[in-house]
Parts: C-alpha cells; structure tokens; sequence
C-alpha cells in the first residue's frame, strides 16, 4: 500500500469528524443557535446514559467470544500501558507548563485516553478493503479487524470512564472549591469561570439541575463529602483522615465509577459474548431476541455524530476565549503522536518475541495504532458534564484531530513495514 493510498485511508475518518464537527459549530453559532449550552448538556446526559452504552454493548456481544478473550489476553495490557505511558508524560507536562489547578485532569486526560472505538471502527475495516493490504482478503481481514476493534473500544470504555472520568470529575471538584474560595485562578475569564448560560438566555446549569430527576443528578452533582471535605486549602489531603478510611473511600469511589453506564454495558458486553447460550438469544438472524440488539446496535449508531455535533457547538467561541495555551497542545500532540507511539513500538515488539501475541499480523497492527490515536471523544462528554474545561476540549480537540490525518498516516505506513 503506498503513502498516498495510507493518506487516504488514515485521512478520511479524521475528515469526517472534523466535517461533522464544522456543522455542529455552525448550528451552534448565532446565525442558527441550535445547539445552545443547555442544549449540549441535555445531549452529553443523552449519549452518557444512552448512546455510548449502547454501542460498547452491541458491539462486544456481537463479536467477541471466550476463545477470543483468552487468545487476546494482551490487549487490555497494552491499553494499560498506553494510558500508563500516557498518564505520565502527562503529569511530567503539567508540572512543567503550570496550568490552573482545574485544567490538570484534562490536559493528563487527552495525554493518557485515545480514541479506541469510534475511529478505529473506521480506520481498520477502511485499511483492510485496500486491495494492496497486507492483512489478506477484505473479507476475512474485514471479520477478524471489526472483533479486535470491538474488543479495544469495550477494554477503551472501561478505562476511560474509570481512570479518565475520575481525572475530569476532579478537575470538576476542584473546580467547584476554588469558585467557593473565590480564588484568582477561575476569575480570568475562562471558560470554566463563566456561568453556563446559553447563548439564548437560558438558566444557568445550577438553575437546570434543581429541575433535574435524581438520577440525572447524580451525573452532575460534586459529591462534597467524597473529595472536598477531607481537602486541606492547598488541596492535600489532612492528615487527620484514619488510613483505613482513605482507603475504603477510594474502593467506594471506584465502585461508584465502576457502576456508570457505559462501564455497565461493557460488562455485560462481556458477559453476553462469552457465554454461548445467551449470545444465541440475542445475537443472530434466527435469535428470538435479535430486536433487542438490532434496537441498542440503532440507538450505538448515533453515539459518534451526536458527540462530534457536541464538541463542534462548544467550538463556537472556544478559539476566542479558550483559556489553552498554545505551548500545552504541543505538549499533548508531542505525547500522543511521538512519545506514545515510539513506546508502541518497544511494547509490542518486545510481546511478540516473548510470544504474548497471536501470529494475526493485523492483531499486532490494532496494538500498535493504539499507541498513536487523537484524544478519546467522551473527553468532550466528561467537560460538559462537569462543567470545566468545555471550550478548552472542543480546541485541544481541533488540533489534535487536524494533526492525526498526517500522524495517522506516517505511523501507518511505519507499522505496516515494521510488521510484513
């Protein structure tokens, strides 16, 4: 496959979501003010509690088997140590540049979290119809990517929404005390230090939560008494705190991240695809309860443009009163599309001569472009549910994602010679 056909390829995913997201931009802005910020935030609750669960659970059900768990045992490793790689280089980059205190989580977020699901569903199946692919037939290539690639974006959602949500819903605490505090560091006119109304007049997110059901609420609410009451001013922990209980409310707190519904639909993802005689209930053209996944499969479609709508609407605006600097979007593209993928790599060249991985040359190309995705989409969901960092996001996002079409491209090309 030459450089040119890799350009395409790796370019036209990345395109479509810029496309999508230049149109959510334009609904948002005040020639048509569609997408206004109460709005957004009703679609974010939507795709938290509806679209993304649903598409981590039709896709996992339908494709994975025990088998195919046991054989790819490696595959949550390796996105372990893509977001442990990440993660740090992350919080190097955030001691160094100094950002406010409530822009850490998401600056180590966008370091750590790529885009395991929706952008590889497009850039595996679109490598292997290339007629040049290294990977075989489109058919069987076609087959074998689509359950690698379901297998990552359930093994993505777990980590994403435990380790990535808990760093932005800290830069949400954090948030939220230093409002309190009326500290100097929310008061220049960032995004997060604004009021959330929208553009047409609207309530503010405060005024919208007291009319919220208590479920709803619990996605948005800053549980004072988990993070805030044991924080001293200068946001270490006190020391009159027993161990023991530090302890179990961290194990509380994970179970709590553990219980949200993306995560949920991956476990029973899971579950449905391990064991033969319910997968033959629901999975299949003869199933006796196939409508239950043709209607989550329907509800998972809209996961991806609704998001990308979302993060287009908080573009409006974002370029002029976002409060990122341009030295920290180098920083995060350096990490993602330089740091991460040379540790790609090592890693999976050094499993391979240990015997870790399958013989699939294509398994070792799902791990390795693992290590060189743009930031995972749900960062988007996870600023506008807490309410920080929503404009920030949507930019950090722009560039990074304007960048992947040619990092994408250079990598691709580097792992398909370093595998044939």
């Amino acid at each position: 496959m030459g450089f040119f056909s890799l350009l395409l390829v790796a370019s036209l995913p990345v395109i479509q979501l810029l496309l999508v997201g230049s149109l959510g931009a334009f609904i948002a802005s005040g020639y048509i003010n569609l997408l206004s910020g109460g709005i957004r935030r009703d679609l974010n609750k939507i795709v938290f509690t509806v679209f993304s669960p649903s598409l981590v659970f039709s896709s996992l059900a339908k494709t994975v088997t025990l088998p195919d768990l046991i054989s790819w045992w490696f595959m949550p490793i390796n996105i372990a140590i893509t977001f442990l790689i990440g993660g740090a280089l992350g919080w190097v980059a955030v001691k160094i540049l100094r950002p406010p205190r409530h822009f850490e989580g998401l600056i180590i977020a966008n370091c750590s979290a790529g885009n395991l699901g929706n952008l590889m569903l497009m850039i595996i199946p679109a490598v292997c119809r290339e007629a040049s692919s290294p990977f075989g037939d489109e058919s069987s290539c076609g087959v074998r990517g689509t359950s690698y690639v379901s297998l990552s974006m359930a093994l993505g959602s777990f980590f994403i929404w435990t380790h990535t949500y808990s760093l932005m819903k800290k830069d949400g605490d954090r948030y939220a005390k230093l409002k309190r505090e009326g500290s100097p560091a929310i008061a220049d006119g960032s995004s997060s230090a604004r009021e959330n109304h929208s553009e047409n007049g609207e309530a503010s997110s405060d005024e919208e939560a007291a009319q919220l059901s208590p479920s709803t609420k619990l996605v948005d609410e800053y549980t004072e008494k988990t993070f805030l009451e044991p924080l001293l001013s200068n946001g270490k922990l006190s020391s009159s705190v027993p161990f023991w209980n530090k302890i179990m409310e961290t194990v509380h707190q994970l179970i709590k991240e553990l219980m949200e519904p993306p995560t949920i639909a991956a476990m029973i993802g899971f579950v449905v695809g391990a064991i033969p005689w319910i997968k033959s209930l629901i999975i299949g053209e003869n199933a006796p309860l196939r409508v239950i996944q043709d209607s989550l499969k329907m509800l998972g479609d809209g996961t991806l443009p609704c998001t990308t709508l979302i993060l287009g609407g908080n573009l409006t605006g974002g370029l002029r009163k976002s409060a990122v600097k341009p030295s920290i979007i180098l920083a995060i593209a350096l990490v993602r599309y330089i740091a991460l993928p040379i540790s790609g790599i090592a890693v999976v060249k050094a499993a391979a001569a240990m015997g870790f991985l399958p013989q699939d040359p294509l398994f070792h190309y799902v791990l390795l472009t693992q290590f060189t995705l743009p930031p995972a989409v749900a960062i988007g969901v996870m600023a506008q549910l807490f309410g920080v960092g929503q404009e920030e996001s949507s930019v950090i996002f722009l560039w990074l994602y304007l960048v992947a079409a040619l990092a994408l491209t250079v990598w691709s090309t580097v792992f398909m010679f370093i595998i044939s």
